[in-house]
């Protein structure tokens, strides 16, 4: 069984030095936890910050394609 990604646009904040920055990203996941999760580790890894430090405001299907 192969599950189809769906495209979800994720915004939030994350701690960049001693500011909240905002973000929106759009992540390929086949559910909206998933894309979710996605978020922490590309912010993550980028930024190179712990979970605490990245807040996920809203996530949502990005509609057509």
């Amino acid at each position: 069984m192969v599950v189809e990604n769906q495209r979800f646009e994720v915004k939030g904040t994350f701690l960049m030095g001693e500011e909240w920055a905002h973000y929106t990203k759009i992540i390929e996941a086949p559910n909206a936890k998933q894309a979710e999760e996605r978020t922490f580790a590309v912010i993550g890894s980028k930024h190179n910050l712990k979970r605490r430090y990245i807040k996920v405001d809203g996530v949502t299907p990005v509609k057509g394609e």
